[in-house]
């Protein structure tokens, strides 16, 4: 495979839509599952079906494509939950093979191209509230699970490989393996390709690495070609992520000066190895948390899209949109206001505040819920502009 230096992918990922994220909507970072099943509890069965619906409908829609095009990105990631896919039994809402259709038709319509990110296996790859995991990642621990994995990706790929707008499959977000042989997941990785190859020789195929996609060198052996080693770069996390308030980029995180010239030699790495191996590296997922720009935020995209400029990696922002909130990447897009939706006075605050306000409020919901209520982050929408267009 020709890497060459042109960065191919440029584009943002549409987190929170096909897997919902507790902080992308104001509040706590429950698992889905458990936020859904809390839902049915407390509303009801049907009323979840019915939540399902609104938010699907609502969170993304045709002008949000529109408007990343606009941007000027190329690419879209497009994290979903395999329950979408399977039907669980508590969800009656429309198949996310539907949504997944949808994004397809639309991104086709503003030329832009998906990759279809499975976020979320079943019996989950690791164990945070973004693999919607109850606190284990069982898809190591059963191969029930891992069977389950590969057919929901024969489905996936058999249903969408005509898709003028396909670009790819992102076979598994952020595993980790915790103390288990990294050798588990080369053997997944190379099932699950052997079944998509099997349907589909044409689109690309990116394998992340382990430890929330940071190790990557044990995927030497899987390269191939149309296959894209994927990592997430969102280093220090300390600072990206606002864990620790009030530090600055460049400046002292954690104990160390972080500058530009640290950013380029944390990437490095991922340079060498995909310049040994002759493999593309994909950045699925970078991002910060904006705290109005005074402490260097700006600085820190700027000097990460210097480095992928560079060592010509490809590259997808995290994300879309999101609650302005105090942690965590929060979107290009964001909701600021405090809409009895969000509530962050509390004592429930963001989507924990939906069940108490369903009843007569749910059409509220569903006109909150739509981008046109958020307000677009302008400076970092700026750099992004001009890294997609350069």
């Amino acid at each position: 495979m020709n890497i060459g230096k042109e960065v191919l992918i440029k584009g943002v990922n549409l987190g929170g839509w096909l897997l919902m994220e507790g902080y992308i909507l104001g509040g706590p970072n429950t698992p889905e599952q458990v936020f859904k099943k809390r839902f049915a509890k407390v509303c009801g069965q049907r009323a979840l079906g019915e939540f399902e619906r609104i938010f699907r409908d609502n969170f993304i829609r045709e002008e949000d494509f529109k408007i990343i095009a606009h941007i000027g990105a190329n690419t879209v990631r497009v994290p979903f939950n395999f329950r979408l896919i399977e039907k669980a039994p508590f969800c009656y809402s429309n198949t996310g093979l539907l949504y997944l259709e949808r994004a397809l038709n639309w991104a086709e319509k503003y030329n832009l191209k998906v990759i279809l990110d499975l976020h979320a296996a079943p019996g989950a790859q690791n164990c945070d509230w973004h693999g919607d995991s109850a606190g284990r990642a069982l898809l190591w621990e059963r191969r029930s699970y891992q069977d389950r994995t590969y057919v929901l990706w024969e489905k996936i790929v058999d249903r969408f490989k005509d898709k003028s707008a396909l670009l790819g499959y992102d076979i598994l977000n952020e595993p980790v393996l915790g103390k288990k042989s990294t050798t588990i997941l080369k053997r997944f990785y190379k099932e699950a390709i052997k079944r998509i190859r099997a349907i589909d020789k044409n689109h690309l195929i990116f394998i992340e690495g382990d430890n929330w996609a940071q190790r990557i060198d044990f995927l030497k052996d899987l390269i191939a070609d149309k296959i894209s080693v994927s990592t997430h770069t969102y280093q220090p996390l300390s600072y990206a992520f606002n864990f620790t308030p009030f530090l600055k980029f460049p400046g002292r995180i954690d104990g160390v000066l972080w500058d530009e010239g640290r950013i380029y030699r944390y990437l490095e790495h991922y340079y060498k190895f995909s310049s040994k191996y002759k493999v593309r590296i994909f950045v699925g997922e970078f991002g910060i948390n904006w705290r109005g720009g005074f402490w260097g935020e700006l600085n820190w995209i700027k000097a990460i899209l210097k480095a992928f400029k560079d060592f010509g990696f490809d590259y997808t922002y995290w994300t879309y949109k999101a609650v302005a909130q105090n942690c965590f990447p929060d979107g290009l897009y964001q909701y600021i206001s405090d809409s009895e939706y969000i509530n962050r006075p509390g004592p429930e605050y963001g989507w924990d505040n939906y069940f108490s306000l369903w009843g007569n409020k749910k059409q509220g919901l569903a006109q909150f819920l739509r981008t046109k209520n958020c307000t677009p982050n302008k400076k970092i929408i700026s750099v992004l502009r001009n890294s997609f267009n350069h």
